[in-house]
C-alpha cells in the first residue's frame, strides 16, 4: 500500500493481507459491483490509517491489524493460496492452525511496517470488473516521496466483498508472500507442524 522504496513496496502488506496460485483463486461473482469494491477499499484504508495514527505499538498494534485483516480480507483463502500444494496434504487441525498462524504473521509483518506510513495519503481512483472480481486502483502519497499506484483485487464471498490480493506497482502481494511462506516451509524440512511453529514467530 504505502512504501518508501521499491524493495519495501514489494514486501509490503495486511493482511494484511495472497498468491499466484491461480487454480485456487476464487472466480468473480455477479453480486460484486465496482461500487461495492470501492466502498470496501475506502473502509479498509480508513481503518488502517486510524490505527497507524493512534500511536499504538507492538502487540496492541498487531492485534488491531489482525482485526482489520479478519474484517476486510479473505485470510483463509489467502493463506491457502499462499501455501500451495502442502495445503492439500495437511490435516484439518493443521489447516486450522496454519490459517491462524498466518493471520498473526501478516499482522506482525505489516503492522511493523505501517508505522512508517503515518501522515501518508491514499486516494481511490477507479474500479473495474476483471475475470476474477474487481480491481480497485488507488494512488498513494508518502511525505516527500513520489506517488505510486496500488491496485486491490476484491472478490465476493457470499455477498461479502473481501480483499484477496494487492498489486504495488504491478507486484502481487500474494506472489511475494508465496515465496516467503514457501521458503519458510522448506527451512522447516517440509514438516507441517514444525513450519506452523516457526510461522508463529515470523513476521
Amino acid at each position: 500500500m504505502l512504501i518508501s522504496n521499491t524493495s519495501n513496496r514489494r514486501s509490503f502488506l495486511l493482511g494484511a493481507a495472497a498468491t499466484a496460485g491461480m487454480a485456487t483463486l476464487p472466480t468473480a461473482s455477479f453480486a460484486l459491483t465496482t461500487a461495492g469494491a470501492e466502498k470496501l477499499i475506502n473502509a479498509l484504508t480508513a481503518d488502517i490509517f486510524k490505527v497507524i495514527n493512534s500511536g499504538k505499538k507492538g502487540p496492541a498494534l498487531y492485534k488491531e491489524f489482525n482485526r482489520i485483516f479478519n474484517r476486510y480480507a479473505a485470510v483463509s483463502a489467502i493463506a491457502r493460496t499462499t501455501l500451495g500444494p502442502p495445503w492439500r496434504s495437511a490435516t484439518n487441525d493443521q489447516k486450522e492452525a496454519y490459517v491462524q498462524a498466518f493471520g498473526g504473521y501478516l499482522s506482525r509483518k505489516y503492522g511493523k511496517r505501517f508505522r512508517e506510513f503515518i501522515g501518508a495519503e491514499i486516494k481511490v481512483l477507479s474500479a473495474k470488473s476483471v475475470k476474477r472480481g474487481v480491481l480497485v486502483k488507488s494512488n498513494v502519497k508518502l511525505k516527500g516521496k513520489s506517488p505510486f499506484v496500488v491496485e486491490w483485487q476484491v472478490f465476493d464471498r457470499g455477498n461479502n466483498p473481501q480483499m484477496f490480493d494487492l498489486y504495488i506497482e504491478g507486484i502481487s502481494m500474494i506472489k511475494t508472500e508465496r515465496e516467503e511462506i514457501g521458503s519458510l516451509f522448506d527451512r522447516s524440512g517440509g514438516k507441517m507442524d514444525k513450519f506452523i511453529a516457526r510461522l508463529k514467530n515470523a513476521g
